[in-house]
């Protein structure tokens, strides 16, 4: 099992922080002051994490390319405070950055119905309906 270095969790405390300023900052009617401040720590949290040839090689691959203009550019119209309209670009880029990535995450969250506290949960909710 690999080990985990120190940068790597300081990569997943900046994601952590990340996505709580991305969280709050929607909640908030698009703060857009912690909209990019999430934004920010969550692309330094993704650098630290996997490193920065790695990051700039998953941004730039020829077949991404749109994705990740669209994914700065919301990134860029947040900064220049237009968070909603950033969001929706940014969401976009997002979307079509990890379009091969999404069928395997929404397989493994519905193979979370085969644990047994979960099916139990499931299953009573179905006799509600």
């Amino acid at each position: 099992m690999p080990s985990i270095t120190e940068f790597q969790k300081v990569g997943v405390g900046l994601m952590g922080f990340g996505l709580f300023f991305l969280l709050f900052g929607v909640l908030l009617y698009f703060d857009s002051v912690l909209l990019a401040f999430g934004n920010i720590l969550f692309l330094a949290g993704l650098t630290f994490i996997i490193g920065f040839r790695r990051t700039a090689h998953f941004f730039f691959q020829r077949h991404k390319f749109r994705g990740s203009l669209f994914f700065f550019g919301g990134v860029l119209l947040v900064l220049f405070r237009w968070p909603v309209i950033g969001m929706v670009v940014e969401s976009y880029g997002f979307v079509l950055l990890f379009r091969s990535f999404l069928p395997m995450a929404a397989g493994f969250l519905l193979s979370a119905v085969n644990i047994p506290f979960l099916n139990s949960f499931f299953s009573s909710s179905q006799s509600i309906v």
